[in-house]
Parts: structure tokens; sequence; C-alpha cells
């Protein structure tokens, strides 16, 4: 039997249970048929075989990110974004918006992401004023980096029938200044309810998605779980489909069901309708139920059982009462789904074990893989709770790079138990890391840079006790993300009969100095033994 395609000569990273390293693998249709020496896949070499020679370099099972934003990273790329190069303050980003404006008919949504009040020159948000003052025949809205909280001009409040008096949502703020007036920003769940009347249409869904898949192909990302979107509920996943079909999307996507601005209604309808998780193909997926429970770890508006360092009257924002998540996960469990929650801080994440541990004292399930996602301050306490549930954690390592300096800040000593990698290896605990992106950059090797180092981008350590090897971290942006979706039989690993997604990178990864990690680039994406994006390769015959 020849080969479609055999590469050679390679660091292949199998992430088999031996942590194999091989030279050489052989794919035949969508299928890896061989892996092994150079000269053991020899034979697979025919006339029509393309051969790669990897001249030394790394091949991996593709990456495999396990909570990221599909919809919102795309939609984001349509609209105006903060980390733009050209934008250094408030004064540039109102520049870009009255651009904007020029050219939007009035009464469109302008809409603004990755705004960072710390990353612009006066160190501060926008006001309602300022915004009123560019337009107020058009809706604004500015979404900060988190994805928890916004700023809104007076026309984008009218459209969501905010005013002065209307009341604080459960689990978020609609702000106010000193005389009671609106100031345009929205915290958590009002800034959730806020963009569910700035959605996108679904020529702009279909859009997105189709960039989004092409920067995540490109980043070597083979597989993706859609942690939700703003709006859109169950349609969202006939968009996906028919994005899957038409080969605008060509990632595997596992989808969460939960939507930002309504995640009680998409998991009551997904029940109602008797879809469960595991129902779809290769291709698409139904994962588990998703809630919220706090805010975020920038923010911040996570839910500490300690208040913040940085602030001695906060503990965060929470967004159910317990016996009510215990309820709508409880029945998800019950009807075979495999639930999850949004869970930042100690005191949500908590929360979140208690209403798994109540779902299997009520209803018992093996191998029932719960997760929890972030899991940012994750105490011993809540380990050993973790480790006696069963539950997969999804942390988020990039964020340590992204963020590291402003949990020093907020939460001081607790950084050492921060996305504690180190601890779950100790302790058993299956973990498998995502990037949240558009949170943060979308590219794994960062993740896995920073996993590996535990430095902030401005060089501080942050929790170094939670480094991790660079097979370790490899294997949590492979092979576990394939666990974390009960796929690891199929994909996640190079080995015989596993699905052909592989990456190649540009130099070999374990001959690197490890603060170089994240320079490194994809140069190849296989997915389903197809070649989806490549650079030239003077060594490709």
């Amino acid at each position: 039997m020849h080969a479609d395609i055999v590469f050679t000569n390679g660091e292949v990273l199998t992430v088999d249970q031996n942590e194999t390293i091989a030279e050489a693998v052989a794919v035949k249709d969508h299928i890896i048929v061989a892996v092994g020496k150079n000269d053991e896949i020899e034979c697979y070499i025919g006339e029509e075989t393309r051969v790669i020679d990897l001249e030394g370099k790394s091949l991996l099972p593709g990456f495999i990110d396990p909570h990221l934003h599909l919809t919102i990273y795309g939609t984001n790329l349509l609209g105006i974004s903060c980390a733009s190069p050209d934008i250094h303050s408030l004064e540039d980003l109102f520049a870009e918006i009255k651009k904007r404006a020029t050219s939007t008919p009035k009464g469109e949504w302008i809409r603004v992401t990755s705004f960072n009040e710390s990353a612009v020159k006066e160190e501060r948000f926008p006001t309602i004023q300022e915004l009123d003052a560019i337009s107020t025949e058009h809706p604004i809205v500015i979404i900060r980096v988190c994805n928890h909280t916004s700023i809104a001009n007076s026309k984008a409040m009218e459209l969501a029938g905010i005013t002065r008096e209307t009341v604080n949502p459960a689990g978020g703020e609609i702000e106010r200044d000193s005389s009671g007036d609106l100031t345009g920003k929205m915290i958590e769940n009002a800034h959730m309810q806020l963009f569910s009347v700035a959605d996108y249409s679904e020529e702009e869904i279909a859009q997105g998605l189709k960039l989004a898949s092409q920067v995540f192909v490109e980043s070597g990302i083979t597989s993706l779980h859609d942690a939700g979107s703003y709006g859109w509920g169950p349609d969202i996943l006939q968009l996906i489909k028919k994005a899957i079909d038409s080969g605008d999307v060509k990632n595997r996507v596992y989808t969460l069901i939960g939507s930002l601005t309504d995640s009680e209604s998409f998991v009551r309808h997904m029940i109602d309708e008797g879809a469960v998780t595991g129902d779809g193909d290769e291709w698409l997926k139904i994962g588990p139920a998703k809630l919220f429970t706090d805010g975020s770890s920038t923010g911040p508006t996570l839910a500490t059982r300690e208040p913040y360092d940085s602030d001695p009257t906060d503990t965060g924002i929470l967004y159910y009462e317990q016996d009510r998540m215990n309820e709508i996960l409880g029945e998800a469990h019950r009807k075979g789904y495999q639930i999850t929650a949004h869970a930042q801080g100690d005191r949500a994440i908590e929360m979140l074990l208690n209403c798994i541990e109540n779902a299997l004292n009520e209803n018992p399930r093996s191998d029932h893989r719960h997760r929890i996602e972030h899991a940012g301050i994750a105490s011993p306490d809540l380990q050993e709770r973790m480790k006696e549930l069963g539950v997969v954690i999804i942390p988020n390592p990039a964020f340590i790079y992204a963020n590291g300096d402003s949990y020093i800040k907020n939460f001081g000593d607790r950084v050492n138990v921060m996305y504690p990698a180190n601890d779950y290896l100790e302790k058993g605990i299956p973990f498998a890391f995502a990037s949240d992106t558009p949170i943060v950059d979308r590219n794994p090797l960062l993740g896995i840079h920073a996993a590996v180092n535990r430095k902030s981008i401005s060089g501080q350590d942050v929790g170094v006790s939670q480094r991790v090897s660079v097979q370790d971290a490899i294997k949590a942006y492979t092979y576990m993300g394939a666990y974390a979706s009960f796929d690891e039989k199929i994909k996640g690993s190079i080995e015989v009969g596993k699905l052909a997604d592989l990456v190649i990178l540009d130099e070999s990864i374990l001959s690197l100095d490890t603060e170089k990690i994240k320079d490194v680039s994809v140069v190849m994406t296989i997915i389903d033994g197809v070649v989806e994006y490549e650079k030239p390769l003077s060594h490709v015959k």
C-alpha cells in the first residue's frame, strides 16, 4: 500500500502513552497508516506519494483548543479591534469610530472589540458622553478584552431598553454615576444582556466563521471546542454545520451548549429537543451543557472566597444561586449530558464542584468527564475534590503570559494556584489547555510557552512552581483536548489508525531554549489527510 503523504527525517512527537519520538509518518486517505523510523516507512512511498522531508523539524498531532469562541472571534474581525497597532489612546480609538460612522448607515451598530483600559495612554474607559459626541444615530458598543464588560452610547442603551431606572440584572451591574445617571458601562450579566440586542446577522456570522477558521488553520488548530457566542442559541449549530458542509469551516468542532447571553434557555432547548453530548460525527459534535458561574480574571469580577488583594471590599460576582445551578445542570446530567461551567474564582469553582457532586450523588455515572472551564484560582482543597469527582479541567496558560502582572496585583500569593498545571499532573487530575480566544491570542504555541515558563509579558515570574515540561504542555494541547471530548481513540496523537490531523513547526521544539517557544511558527497544517495550509517549503518533493 502506497501512502498519499509521507513525512521523513523529522522530530515526530507522537504523544502516545510512551511519549515516543519517531522519524517518519505515512498517511493514506484520511488515516495515519504507519509511524516509525525512516527505513520502516520507505515501503509506503510510491510514484504518486508526496514526500515531505522535515529536516529535523517537529511534526505534532494537530492542536486541539478545548475552549475558544469561534463565532465571536470571527465576528470580531468584522469590527474595530483595539488590538490594532494604530490604536494607542482613546483619541486614536475615537478617530477610528468616527471613520467607521461615516461609512455605516444610521441605525446600524458600530462594534469595537479587545479594549483594554490599561493599554491606552489615558488608562481609563471611554464615557457615554464621549461616545455620544461621536454619534447618537449609531448604536456604539466597546467590548473589553475579557468579553465581560462593555461601554455603550445612549443609542445602544436605548435599543437595549436600559434607562437610569432599569434594575441591575442578577449577576450584573448597570453602572451609574453619583447622580444616578448611566455611565454607559455594563458589567457581567448586564453586558451580556446589552449584547443580546447588538448581535450579528446570519450573513455576518457566516463571514466571521470563514475568517476565523482560516486563522485557526494557519495556527495549527485542527479541532476546537466552541465555547459559545452572543445570542443566537441553537440556531448557531445550524450555521456552523452549514459552514462545515460548504468547506468554509475546515476545523473539527465540538460545541459547548450555552450562549453568553442566555445559556439557561439554550441548555433547556437542547434538552427538550432530545439532543445529547456525543451526537454528531467527526466534524461536528454536541458537547457539554454550559453555564456561567462568575466573572473574568482581569475585570476582575471572578468570585473569590477571600477579598482581592487590590480591593478588600470586593469578592466578585456570581451568576447563580447554588440550588438553581444544581437544578439546571443536574437535569442535563440526568439526560446524559457532559456538564460544565465557566468558573474562574475559588468560590465559583467550589459552587460548580458542589453541583457536580450533587448530580453524581443523585444519578451516578462513570466516565462522565464533567468539566470546569478555566478554574482560575484552584486551591489545594478544590484540587482534591476535582480528583475525587473525576472532572476534567480546562485551564488557560496564555492568561499567565497576557495577564500575569494584573494577577499578582489583584490576587497576590494566589497566583501560585492559578491555572496550576503542575499540581494537576502530580495529583493525576486530567486537564487540557485552551486559549479562550479572542480573550487572548489563539496561538497554541504561546499557550505552551506560557505553561513551560510561567512568566508574564513583562517578564515577571507568575507561580513558577506550576511550570510543566514541553512535552506535557504539548499533550495538554493535543491528546487531552481529544480526551475532554471523548475523542482520544480517534485523534490527539500520532498513532496508526487515527485521523490524519497533523501540524509541522518551523524548527525542533524540543531543541529550543524554552524562552523562544512563543516565536515558533506553524508551516503546515493537515486536516483529515488534506494539506489545508502550508508555507513554501524548499524540501517538499
